[in-house]
């Protein structure tokens, strides 16, 4: 693969960054190895979850992010509401193939507290095209399988841009003999004085 920033050092294959956002509290990672399909992948997890501070997150933060997890709390209602804004400033600033998985968080709460139905994050997320789970970070429910999952996603998509990447070369061409030794090149009028 070549995907030059995501190459790595001897302790990882694949460095890849990324972005948690949204407004449902902290999730504990920061730096996470995972091995997969043989590779070590290192997550390089930028978590703003819960900062209000960090409501207008600028372009440079997105800047190189591989991947987003948009959280959201199952018992409120205003940060499941607010993903739509999320997903508004994701379009805006970050590069237009990013992989996205949305994340209805606190799943372990009791079903009398939950505000926001399974089904409704998955209407939401089909919605969008993206990939959805409910989690626990207080119990650890499917916080390993969203990791893995978007880890997997990038590694996919790194592959098939790699296939798909056309071989950097400059074209040189002959002169046309149909225009004679008597052709006269186009003058740049760019750097002429």
């Amino acid at each position: 693969m070549a995907a030059a920033p995501a190459r790595a050092r001897a302790d990882y294959d694949y460095l890849v960054k990324l972005l948690l956002i949204g407004d449902s509290g902290k999730i504990d990672f920061k730096i996470r190895t995972i091995e997969l399909d043989g590779k070590r992948i290192k997550l390089q997890i930028w978590d703003t979850a819960g900062q209000e501070r960090f409501r207008t997150i600028t372009t440079a933060y997105y800047r190189g992010a591989m991947g987003i997890l948009l959280v959201y709390d199952v018992t409120d209602e205003s940060s499941f509401n607010n993903i739509r804004n999320w997903i508004g400033n994701i379009e805006q600033h970050a590069s237009d193939n990013v992989n996205k998985i949305l994340v209805g968080n606190k799943a372990d709460m009791d079903e009398s507290k939950r505000a926001v139905p399974t089904s409704r994050g998955q209407k939401l997320a089909d919605e969008y095209g993206i990939k959805f789970f409910e989690t626990s970070a207080k119990t650890n429910l499917n916080v390993e399988q969203v990791f893995f999952s978007i880890a997997r996603d990038i590694k996919q998509r790194l592959a098939e841009t790699d296939s798909k990447a056309e071989p950097q070369a400059i074209k040189i061409s002959k002169p046309d003999p149909s225009k004679g030794a008597n052709a006269t090149s186009e003058k740049s009028t760019c750097c002429s004085s």
